[in-house]
């Protein structure tokens, strides 16, 4: 690829010498409100190397040993790379397999991203883009624990919108040119997962079918857009505060640094895994909200005040524009229907309200799961939560709605289930 290009290949590290089953373990942004989970993932490892003494889970960003948690994590980063735990494979690109537990594959392209063509902010025109809104809140504490830190272990996940499948799945039938470097099992109904690093021929056939499909005229008659709109290349899916971090340390560090050494500072660089929005296995799941310290009769009672064109329950069907909010708690399950609504997905109506009740009512908090069955039973195993179960988003809508209308209300779809999302196994340095 060429060196301005969006994505490039990396100086990539592996872990070597140890259990990848171990090391290997789910993004830290997953099962936030389960800390069991994190509880069998900690007995399971033990004390055998693991990416999971280089990473902190998100439960745990605002616990009261955190900076001493981060301290240990950059210890740690330290020594694994000074006991030689990683090999480095230069310059490369990996094709990853990843078999999920519901037996699909989804099919994948390690290498990094270029910072300097990837922004976060609303009305962006860069070829990387966000898909949803950023919690600036949420990127100060993600900070903290990336500045010093010498290796970055990435799950973020970006898409690229390719219906002819020209980058990524003809590296399916050519796995016997390259070199295996790994294949195992993931923990936890992670399901399997190989990769294989590209040789020149494959790195050469990738770079001319992304410059193809980053062409402006192809864009522009794609998505039926006029000659002055700039290109949409990628979108993040998974990871997109991950990434805003990567963008705010790098810039941080632009700020101390002559521009003319911005090139070769290692924090202008992310390592992601590139995924194709058609891929077979992907589909998109709703994200569904529980809210926490809030009687749940309240709260719906607030909605409907919120919005003056509420009916309770769907009403009869007519070809009015509405959104259809169903919840539930331990005393019932019911439906708010929004007439007339001015968000265009469900989701934006919901997060709207949510927004400015959580800001009037600190005492109740929000969390983003994935699964009805959990948001269900996080619910309803207590007095004072309630969960709103939202529709799923269709993917072909992904690109076309960020081109026109910017970025979708955070949290707004999931790729997959929570246990099927990037594990850490990659890393790569990102300091001098």
């Amino acid at each position: 690829m060429k060196n301005n290009f969006p994505f490039q290949s990396a100086d990539i590290l592996l872990p070597q010498s140890c259990d990848l089953s171990l090391w290997s373990v789910v993004a830290c942004d997953q099962y936030t409100s389960q800390p069991e989970y994190w509880q069998r993932v900690e007995e399971r490892v033990g004390r055998a190397p693991s990416s999971l003494r280089l990473i902190l889970p998100e439960s745990c960003l605002e616990g009261p040993d955190v900076e001493t948690d981060i301290m240990e994590i950059n210890n740690t980063m330290t020594r694994y790379l000074r006991e030689g735990r990683f090999a480095e494979y230069p310059d490369s690109l990996i094709y990853v397999e990843r078999t999920l537990d519901n037996g699909r594959v989804r099919r994948g392209l390690m290498g990094m991203v270029d910072l300097e063509q990837y922004d976060y902010e609303p009305g962006a025109v860069t070829p990387v883009r966000a898909t949803e809104g950023t919690v600036l809140s949420r990127i100060p504490p993600r900070v903290a624990v990336r500045k010093n830190a010498p290796i970055e272990l990435p799950h973020v996940m970006l898409l690229a919108d390719d219906p002819k499948e020209t980058v990524i799945e003809p590296l399916a039938g050519q796995t016997g040119e390259m070199e295996l470097l790994y294949d195992f099992d993931l923990m936890e109904r992670g399901g399997h997962i190989k990769g294989w690093r590209l040789g020149e021929k494959q790195i050469e056939q990738v770079a001319r079918a992304m410059e193809a499909l980053a062409d402006p005229e192809t864009f522009h008659r794609r998505y039926d857009l006029t000659e002055d709109t700039p290109v949409l290349l990628f979108a993040v899916g998974d990871g997109n505060h991950s990434l805003a971090t990567a963008k705010e340390c790098y810039e941080r560090q632009k700020r101390v640094t002559p521009p003319e050494q911005w090139n070769s500072l290692p924090a202008r660089y992310a390592l992601c895994e590139l995924v194709n929005l058609h891929d077979h296995s992907l589909e998109f799941e709703p994200i569904h909200r529980v809210v926490f310290g809030v009687d749940p009769r309240f709260l719906v009672d607030e909605l409907a005040r919120y919005y003056p064109n509420t009916l309770r329950g769907e009403g009869p069907a007519t070809d009015q524009r509405r959104h259809v909010l169903r919840y539930v708690h331990a005393g019932e399950e019911g439906v708010v229907t929004v007439l007339t609504p001015r968000a265009q997905l469900a989701v934006g109506t919901l997060q709207t309200f949510l927004d400015e009740f959580l800001a009037t009512h600190p005492q109740s908090r929000i969390d983003y799961v994935h699964g009805d069955d959990v948001a269900r039973s996080l619910a309803c195993e207590r007095e004072d939560a309630i969960a709103f179960l939202l529709p799923a988003m269709g993917k072909e809508e992904l690109f076309p709605t960020v081109i026109h209308d910017g970025v979708l209300p955070r949290k707004t779809f999931s790729m997959g289930e929570a246990h099927d999302k990037r594990f850490y196994l990659e890393a790569r340095r990102i300091r001098r």
